[in-house]
């Protein structure tokens, strides 16, 4: 299977099953309920995962969860620990609503504090970082390859724009980022370390994790393409500066644009992940995902998941009355196009392929690697509706076609769409 690669910017074969393939991925950092944007690296990882596993790897995946950060404080001042608790529960809540189990790990920055200490520990001892006004600095200018992995020169470099307020008068240069960061006022969360009351700063937290549930070296690093720098970059830096090799890979995914401009919480054109369920529901968001490649980016306005919702009740139409199981199951196919750098796009259009073919087996097993299968299993009706149903047959019977046409819009005001068919009615989701 072959991935694209930040690192090297190409196409990159991973080593053959069964592996392992140890990957990590960089989660939300807690303070408010994610948006949909938030939820596509949780998907594709979760979707490799699978794909990986269905092709014989054994695979490990963590994803944290950043509960130590300054819009943490921001948000909740004084009840910043309370904050990120309820926000790390939504967002568990909110992605477990997709439907596509779990990562194997996942790590929180307040649980990983005694390795946090370590690392830095370590770095310190190295010459790689220095105390300064109880704050830990990481030297950039003491690791030669920094700016490898995001393409920017020095003079690019030269202030280090973390989304975390720095102190650059304690800094040597002004591209050193910090590793600890003394205690503040109004900051209600406090560790101890050598150099002072404080808590870590963001980047040291992922390198941290990842090496503690991961080790030293794992085979993927991957999160939105926009952590390429500072956090990637500074989690390299880090790590292998502490004498790790690290990531041997970078997937980096695009980002979810709402008119053209990214999705993020500080622009405040959020959607979130929730409300995107509540009103479109799992398989469509999901199939909304596939619709374009990981790496790129992906719009969403109301007429794209319009778009999706279609496809999904096209496949769902396509199990009504048929045999999921009929025909052979062509897992050479599939692959073709996801071990081509997991080509969703692709994917979803051989579906539509086999749909066309009537190829029900491959379709149904398709479908759930991409946690989609449920469009393959009969659908149960509500008994109440049912009822509403065959009362509108027999309106329709003795020629009352305006209760027959009542009685449809209240069987579709309950998310369900009645259809005729030469031997009486089907009832269908919406």
């Amino acid at each position: 299977m072959r991935l694209f690669d930040t690192w090297t910017r190409s196409l990159v074969e991973l080593p053959p099953p069964p592996g392992p393939i140890r990957m990590y991925v960089c989660g939300p950092t807690v303070y408010q309920r994610i948006h949909i944007g938030n939820a596509r690296p949780f998907v594709i990882s979760l979707w490799l995962k699978r794909w990986l596993e269905e092709t014989g790897y054994r695979v490990l995946l963590a994803e944290n969860i950043t509960d130590i950060n300054d819009k943490i404080y921001a948000a909740a001042p004084g009840h910043s620990a309370e904050l990120a608790s309820a926000a790390s529960q939504w967002y568990v809540d909110d992605t477990n609503r997709l439907g596509l189990g779990r990562p194997d790990f996942e790590p929180k920055a307040s649980e990983t504090v005694p390795e946090i200490l370590e690392l830095i520990s370590t770095l310190v001892d190295r010459d790689l970082a220095y105390p300064s006004g109880g704050d830990v600095y990481f030297r950039v200018a003491a690791f030669p390859d920094y700016g490898r992995l995001s393409g920017r020169d020095e003079e690019d470099a030269l202030h280090n724009p973390s989304e975390e307020p720095e102190r650059d008068e304690l800094k040597e240069d002004p591209r050193d980022f910090a590793l600890w960061k003394a205690h503040k006022e109004g900051e209600d969360t406090v560790w101890e370390s050598p150099w002072g009351p404080g808590r870590p700063g963001w980047h040291i937290e992922c390198s941290a994790m990842a090496e503690k549930f991961l080790g030293p070296v794992f085979e993927i690093h991957g999160g939105g393409n926009d952590l390429i720098f500072p956090h990637h970059e500074n989690e390299r830096a880090q790590s292998q500066g502490a004498g790790d090799e690290f990531a041997r890979m970078w997937m980096h995914n695009g980002l979810l644009q709402m008119t053209g401009e990214k999705m993020s919480k500080s622009l405040g054109n959020i959607v979130s992940l929730r409300d995107a369920l509540d009103r479109w529901g799992t398989e469509t968001i999901l199939l909304y995902f596939m619709t374009a490649a990981w790496r790129k980016p992906i719009d969403f306005d109301d007429e794209v998941p319009a778009q999706a919702r279609a496809q999904v009740e096209t496949f769902r139409n396509f199990f009504v009355g048929r045999d999921p199981d009929d025909g052979e199951i062509r897992r050479e196919e599939l692959a073709g196009v996801l071990d081509d750098d997991f080509n969703t796009v692709e994917a979803l259009a051989l579906f539509h392929d086999w749909r066309t073919r009537g190829e029900a087996a491959s379709l149904r097993w398709g479908l759930g690697l991409f946690g989609l299968g449920g469009l393959a299993e009969p659908v149960e009706v509500p008994p109440e509706l049912v009822a509403l149903a065959e009362r509108r047959e027999a309106a329709r019977a003795s020629r009352d076609f305006e209760e027959a046409d009542r009685l449809r819009e209240e069987i579709e005001q309950q998310g369900w769409e009645v259809r005729d068919v030469p031997d009486g009615f089907e009832l269908v989701p919406k």
